[in-house]
């Protein structure tokens, strides 16, 4: 039973792109910071305004109290002595004006309200005069006397700087720095990704089988351009990963298609002998059948066996490596052997690599299988130190190998013509396992031109440790402390 679980409520709207959402966000927090902000510089504006109306008033007011106490007040006051404060009256304790600004001549008291001696000035505002409106005033006593006057000062409240009109004005300017944040963001964010948006472009056209495409890589070194790189750094090896694949595949068409021709050939003559004695048993010799038949045996399982070691050599770098002494895995390698012609050994000793031990000896033994095939009186065997690199070296005095198939004879199943296709049994896989042990290794092979005329062949690889003094290789046919012939 199968419980539906209610699906995540999706939102309203959500803006596809990141160019959209960081261009949201932007607005968002620009609303959330602006908007308050605005609010609260007109409101402190509005306060610093009224603050500084009550001021001015306050001082006008101050100015003609030390008027009238120094008895400088002439009737009426010609002019303030605060500019904005226009109405200005001298109000005696029996509540009758005395003096006043022009502004205020012929008006009653301002205000009703009377300071008291414990609190000789008072801030007010009223609108109690419909000639005049709202005005704000500020009220002192001249003295602490009772019969001390007092002294108004003030002006109209102007509304067009102090309401609707004054908040309007910080609205705009509040939606204009707004829409000047979103409007940058959607530019800046808009250049930002151009060359994301042509990296998705490039790749979008990318084709499976063809990788040369290059995306644009931006000046720089930030993260879109070491985007940029990571991508065509991707792209590059991808396509040599392609490539090396498709030599791969056409190896392996041509490995499978070499295959097969040389199992058809020993399987095919092995069918026909069989048949041949089904067929007329009575002019079989047995054991000459069993004999030709087990010698083709053999020769498939040689096959199978290279096939299968070449499969393995082709999965990557070995493992289980470990310090093969070169010099004491050929002295062991030949003395196992029991070869038709002498082998003169010249081995330096302490030439240690890292190796695996029975693939270095099936280099020795099919570079000594082909030696002795070949040669005509002798094979050389040397193991010598050069700079960073262990040499194997393995020669004969045969006819040797020309210049333009001294590549060629490492590939698979290939035989020459001439003097070195007299093959005594090789499966025509030995030099292509010699060259892939080589380089799996992390080594080479190459061949050239013996002492003697033969072939040369000379396998390097990897020292072990630090390298040691380079050795000078001695000649091929002095005989040394260390050289050895055996039989």
């Amino acid at each position: 039973m199968r419980i539906a679980l209610p699906a995540s409520p999706r939102p309203l709207w959500r803006p596809r792109s990141i160019r959209g959402r960081v261009t949201a966000l932007v607005a968002i927090l620009a609303m959330l910071l602006l908007v308050p902000s605005g609010v609260l510089a007109g409101v402190v504006a509005r306060q610093e305004l009224t603050n500084a109306g009550w001021l001015d008033a306050r001082r006008a007011a101050d100015l003609m109290a030390d008027a009238d106490r120094a008895g400088k007040v002439t009737a009426p006051i010609i002019t303030s002595s605060v500019p904005g404060v226009e109405l200005v009256q001298i109000v005696g304790p029996d509540r009758r004006v005395i003096a006043s600004s022009p502004a205020a001549a012929g008006l009653p008291p301002l205000i009703d309200t009377w300071p008291s001696a414990r609190d000789p000035q008072q801030d007010m505002q009223t609108c109690a005069n419909p000639r005049l409106g709202c005005i704000r005033l500020a009220a002192i006593r001249v003295s602490s006397a009772p019969d001390s006057n007092v002294v108004y000062a003030g002006d109209q409240v102007r509304w067009v700087i102090s309401t609707a009109v004054f908040d309007a004005l910080f609205a705009v300017q509040v939606a204009a720095l707004i829409f000047l944040a979103i409007w940058a963001t959607w530019k800046i964010t808009g250049r930002t990704l151009r060359p994301v948006e042509a990296i998705r472009t490039e790749l979008a056209a990318t084709n499976v089988h063809d990788l040369s495409s290059r995306v644009p890589e931006p000046a720089g070194d930030d993260e879109i351009a070491r985007l940029a790189r990571t991508v065509n750094s991707t792209l590059e090896r991808l396509e040599k990963a392609k490539d090396r694949m498709e030599q791969v595949l056409a190896t392996q068409r041509q490995f499978a298609s070499d295959a097969s021709h040389e199992l058809r050939t020993p399987v095919a003559g092995l069918r026909a002998q069989l048949e041949e004695a089904k067929m007329r048993p009575q002019d079989t010799d047995l054991d000459q059948l069993l004999d030709r038949t087990l010698g083709d045996v053999d020769r498939l399982q040689a096959i199978l066996t290279d096939l299968l070691l070449l499969a393995k050599i082709g999965g990557g770098t070995p493992n289980a490596m470990e310090d093969v002494d070169l010099a004491e895995s050929v002295r062991m390698e030949v003395s196992r052997r029991s070869d038709r012609l002498p082998v003169q050994l010249r081995l330096a000793p302490g030439v240690v690599v890292k190796a695996v031990d029975t693939q270095i000896a099936r280099v020795l033994t099919n570079l000594l299988d082909n030696a002795q095939r070949h040669a005509r009186r002798l094979v050389f065997v040397e193991v010598r130190r050069d700079r960073e690199s262990a040499e194997l070296v393995v020669a004969d005095d045969g006819d040797g190998i020309a210049e333009a198939d001294r590549e060629r004879i490492f590939e698979r199943f290939t035989r020459l013509d001439a003097s070195r296709c007299r093959d005594r049994g090789g499966t025509g896989l030995g030099l292509a396992i010699v060259r892939d042990i080589a380089r799996a290794h992390g080594g080479t092979i190459e061949v050239g031109v013996s002492h003697a005329g033969g072939a040369r062949f000379t396998v390097r690889l990897p020292l072990a440790g630090p390298p040691g003094v380079p050795e000078e290789p001695a000649p091929e046919g002095a005989m040394t402390l260390a050289a050895f012939s055996v039989r």
